[in-house]
């Protein structure tokens, strides 16, 4: 007699009226909320604008849920086109069955495609949201648990998960592999949270952390695991790409950190400069024009005509009022007359000259 154990629910679904609130699509929901909600607050702490993780998250959402399905239909094809089965089947999503692989995989090229219309790095974005993606995770596991999937082996154990008697389930106490992964995740997230803080990873860095870290937690979970799935020589199909993904992120962390030390310094550039900031725009010229004129700066034509007024100007400051001085001022005086003459006399081009006679007369 089991003295303790989780409860299952009796259903995953309730229905408001017509309308069916399912906990696997709640918990889902929830876990992509949490995920951007976090991605956020660290993509501002980076020097990133407010809004554009979720900007990018239009586009990673979608791809990943629908890579999520197409991993598992194609791991699990025997489920929906084996014999007396319904290939519409393959469609119900909020049934379950959600690959993880497929999801990161078609949903980096979801944000891929985001980043690029943004003009931000892909890498920066995902260091940003790694651990927030691990507690989606988290969150989500959760939605198996309304199922009654995913279990382990048999166990007696005070938290052992209770199923009931079902469609391809037998009633019992089994290892609660959903909330070992749940949990699990969370601890993932707060390793990725405290490395990114003490070695500033950049580049990547962070989120190749995350799915290293969560592929260690999934080989030895996926072992407990007694649903049917495909095995390779004995092992299930799962643990193999677990393996192959930890070595992958591996090699990643260590290559990026030879080859691009450090962390990103600008991880949003500002692409909209102020009005009228522009080198050579209009309102900057007519703003530098009206400002030497007020300065007392004249414009450049007749500038030999300025620099003559401005010499004599303070050639009187600084001289004694003497003859010389007198002089000196009569002198500089004649000078810019002179100079005013030759300037103007453009301007009387078509007439005749007046000749010393006329001059006499």
């Amino acid at each position: 007699m089991d003295l303790a154990y989780i409860p299952s629910p009796s259903t995953g679904v309730i229905h408001l009226g017509p309308i069916p609130l399912r906990g696997y699509a709640f918990c889902i929901i929830i876990g992509v909320f949490v995920a951007v909600w976090l991605g956020n607050r660290r993509w501002i702490a980076r020097g990133g604008k407010p809004g554009t993780v979720a900007d990018i998250a239009v586009w990673a959402v979608p791809f990943g849920l629908v890579g999520g399905r197409l991993y598992h239909v194609i791991t699990d094809y025997q489920l929906y086109f084996g014999e007396g089965r319904n290939w519409v089947d393959a469609f119900k999503i909020w049934e379950g069955g959600l690959g993880i692989w497929g999801a990161i995989a078609l949903g980096a090229v979801g944000a891929w495609i985001g980043c690029r219309l943004r003009g931000i790095p892909l890498p920066a974005w995902a260091d940003a949201l790694a651990p927030g993606i691990a507690l989606a995770q988290a969150c989500g596991r959760w939605g198996n648990w309304f199922n009654q999937e995913l279990y382990g082996r048999a166990t007696d154990l005070p938290w052992a998960l209770k199923i009931s008697e079902g469609p391809n389930r037998v009633a019992g106490t089994y290892h609660p592999t959903f909330l070992y992964e749940s949990l699990w995740c969370v601890g993932v997230a707060l390793l990725v949270i405290w490395a990114d803080r003490r070695f500033k990873l950049g580049h990547g860095r962070a989120f190749a952390l995350y799915v290293a870290a969560y592929c260690v937690g999934r080989g030895w979970i996926e072992y407990m695991r007694v649903d049917e799935a495909h095995h390779i020589l004995g092992v299930r199909l799962n643990v193999w790409t677990s393996i192959v993904v930890f070595l992958l992120a591996v090699t990643y962390l260590i290559l990026s950190a030879k080859l691009r030390p450090g962390r990103e310094t600008i991880v949003e550039p500002d692409r909209e400069p102020a009005a009228g900031a522009e080198a050579g725009s209009e309102p900057a010229k007519a703003a530098a024009s009206g400002a030497g004129a007020g300065a007392g700066v004249l414009p450049k034509a007749g500038s030999e005509d300025a620099a003559a007024k401005a010499g004599a100007v303070a050639a009187e400051a600084a001289t004694p009022k003497t003859g010389a001085g007198a002089a000196s001022r009569a002198g500089a005086t004649a000078e810019g007359k002179t100079t005013a003459g030759a300037e103007a006399a453009p301007e009387d081009a078509g007439t005749e000259p007046k000749s010393p006679e006329a001059k006499k007369l």
